[in-house]
């Protein structure tokens, strides 16, 4: 293709008329007389939230994408019955992946797949660290690389820079909110990295009315904690919670009182965890207190209400009309990841939670976060854009965030970093033991730092209830808000959990 012809190309995606920018707020489409290209995309991932996300994401591409799901073997990839259960409700491009899920490819395995035989793209949904040395290996390895689109699973706000960092070198970025695309180009500028963010509906937020139940389907009966392995972290925390859960179980014999787990015994989750929910519960706790895994949807089926502290699994509830309930009995913070709701009408307390009080989303706070109308989306539009310079030889790299690469060395460092045991090359053993010391130095001298320049710890907002006349959000008090009393309005200090 001409360069001409490549922006042409361009200029019609993006709905443009002889070079002017298109109407805002209009999906743009090719022209009618014009049949799109036959795209090959190919979707890497490895973790169970990035297997689903990376999955569903591609699921609600353009029908002429022609799509295929390839797991990377890393120490935190997810099992087969995780994959199962992520994979489930696809379309029928990838429908038999929740039947047969793909076996596990090393990374360079992957890496030479895609170097004999290039894709048009590849979404890479893994986790940062892999993400970045399979972007590096693509650029290093892949003589005419496919576009590379990267994104993050579930709720990304507040915006976090090791998400750029990794994330970097990839030519399109998707978020799922315009609050969050504002996060990120604020973090990216101040990082000194060109913004290459994206638009795209988190596709567990599609509007999807409740059906009525078919005759034998189970009743609606359950209230459906969303547990999270990292928040709260500390165990004192998590016991409480669980001390809420079967508390509701007793005040409410009629529901069942489920504590929704990612992962069984053994199985590795996105964010590592300490203290599993399913260990904490004690031995003389209601006989409708249980825990289960599985779809998160077919729990939503027959659930009553949705509890969690910030697990994306409320805009899935909030998407279904189910009501939710985020707990801020932890306060509200960008450590516990859970900023995002305030003002979203969802917030309460363990009160709440017992006395069997859930919230309705408001109206208001949708539009910026993540409920925004599709015509709005623009990540598969940017997407052809830029595979349509792939198509003109005018793809043109971005640079890495990390400025000293350090050689061979160093890059089997970060391989052996992002691997761990699945990396078995005689030079990452040597960087290991040639890395190890090194950051077990940097390590003690942040530890000394820290000790003698303590770290200002982000404020906690106090905790907020359901509990008002007028719809408004009230400071909690009683059981919920931990004794405070009249410190309610205070800021709490906390601890960075992530």
């Amino acid at each position: 293709m001409t360069r001409r012809a490549a922006d042409a190309a361009g200029d019609a995606l993006e709905g443009r008329v002889d070079g002017r920018e298109p109407t805002v707020g209009r999906e743009a489409r090719l022209p009618s007389d014009t049949a799109p290209r036959v795209r090959r995309v190919v979707g890497l991932v490895d973790t169970d939230s990035f297997a689903k996300w990376g999955a569903h994401l591609l699921a609600g591409a353009p029908a002429h994408w022609d799509l295929e799901l390839l797991t990377v073997a890393t120490p935190r990839s997810a099992s087969r019955s995780q994959l199962r259960s992520a994979f489930r409700g696809l379309d029928d491009r990838l429908a038999h992946l929740a039947t047969v899920p793909p076996e596990p490819l090393g990374v360079d395995d992957v890496v030479e797949r895609i170097r004999r035989d290039p894709p048009d793209a590849v979404l890479v949904s893994l986790i940062g660290p892999v993400a970045e040395l399979v972007v590096e290996e693509i650029h290093r390895r892949v003589l005419r690389r496919p576009v590379l689109v990267t994104g993050l699973p579930g709720i990304s706000f507040p915006a976090k820079w090791k998400g750029v960092f990794f994330r970097a070198r990839a030519d399109l970025f998707v978020l799922h909110s315009h609050r969050e695309v504002r996060a990120y180009e604020e973090l990216a500028r101040t990082g000194g990295v060109e913004p290459h963010f994206a638009l795209a509906t988190l596709p567990f937020a599609q509007p999807r009315p409740t059906a009525a139940p078919s005759p034998g389907a189970f009743r609606r009966d359950s209230v459906v904690f969303a547990a999270q392995p990292s928040v709260p972290a500390e165990r004192a925390d998590r016991e409480r919670v669980v001390e809420w859960l079967v508390e509701t179980a007793r005040r409410h014999p009629e529901w069942r009182v489920v504590i929704k787990v990612r992962a069984g015994a053994g199985e590795h989750q996105t964010h590592r965890e300490q203290d599993p929910y399913p260990d904490l519960v004690p031995t003389d706790a209601p006989v409708n207190l249980v825990v289960e895994s599985g779809p998160m949807s077919d729990h939503l089926d027959r659930a009553v209400a949705l509890v969690t502290i910030s697990s994306t699994a409320v805009l899935e509830a909030v998407a279904r009309g189910v009501p939710a309930l985020t707990l801020t009995d932890f306060g509200t913070g960008r450590q516990l990841i859970n900023e995002v709701f305030v003002g979203s009408g969802l917030e309460g307390d363990s009160v709440d939670l017992v006395d069997g009080r859930f919230g309705t989303v408001r109206p208001e706070w949708m539009l910026d976060n993540h409920f925004h109308p599709d015509a709005e989306n623009d990540w598969t539009r940017r997407a052809e854009v830029l595979m349509a310079r792939r198509d003109a030889d005018e793809l043109v790299d971005r640079p890495p965030a990390r400025r000293s690469r350090g050689g061979a060395l160093r890059r089997a460092w970060e391989r052996k970093n992002a691997l761990g045991s699945a990396d078995r090359s005689v030079l990452g053993t040597v960087a290991l033991l040639v890395g190890a010391p090194v950051r077990t130095t940097k390590r003690a001298a942040r530890w000394v730092l820290r000790a003698v320049r303590p770290v200002e710890v982000p404020p906690l907002l106090a905790p907020t209830n359901q509990r008002s006349a007028d719809g408004v959000l009230r400071p909690a008090s009683g059981r919920g808000s931990d004794g405070l009393g009249d410190r309610e309005q205070e800021l709490v200090a906390g601890r960075d959990t992530r």
